[in-house]
């Protein structure tokens, strides 16, 4: 297999593990909503806290990424987080922003719809999912880093020319 091939595969794996992540996360949210038990409740926060972990990790390891490549290429927030621009495919920018748009969504509609614990105190455990769009954030930046195409940086130093000359004015 190419290169360009084995990159294809992998970038279409990510939007995929996004797909079913965000799935997870409306079916668990939405079963400790509707539940409201103790068990569904649990459920729902390790999920969320879970699927934030991810995206913490996912979103370091994007960024990580994106930091090398802006030695040379021109890389902005919205074009590595948010995926707009013509550096990331529309289909996949449709796809990764609606599966993030869909985490916010159902994050705010389950936590309003149970604003108040089952003992009648303010808040719930389904406050946990406004972490979960983390993980759209660390996927798409991932998948930015990763597979975007990125315009050369004006003015960019290759590593071949730094490395040659790089202290010849030193002495």
């Amino acid at each position: 297999m190419s290169e360009s091939t084995d990159s294809g595969v992998m970038a279409d794996a990510l939007v995929r593990v996004h797909l079913g992540l965000t799935a997870l996360f409306v079916v668990t949210a939405a079963y400790a909503a509707a539940s409201f038990s103790t068990a569904a409740q649990w459920v729902g926060a390790v999920t969320a806290l879970a699927l934030f972990a991810i995206g913490v990790a996912t979103f370091l390891w994007g960024f990580f990424n994106a930091v090398q490549r802006s030695r040379t290429e021109e890389i902005s927030v919205t074009q590595l987080f948010l995926l707009l621009g013509p550096s990331v495919p529309s289909p996949v920018t449709r796809v990764m922003n609606l599966a993030l748009a869909v985490q916010v969504i159902v994050a705010l509609t389950t936590t309003l719809a149970r604003p108040n614990g089952p003992d009648g105190n303010p808040g719930s455990s389904l406050a946990v999912g406004f972490l979960v769009p983390m993980l759209g954030l660390g996927l798409n930046g991932l998948w930015a880093a990763h597979h975007g195409r990125f315009e050369p940086r004006r003015g960019a130093v290759t590593p071949e020319e730094d490395a040659i000359g790089q202290n010849e004015g030193h002495g």
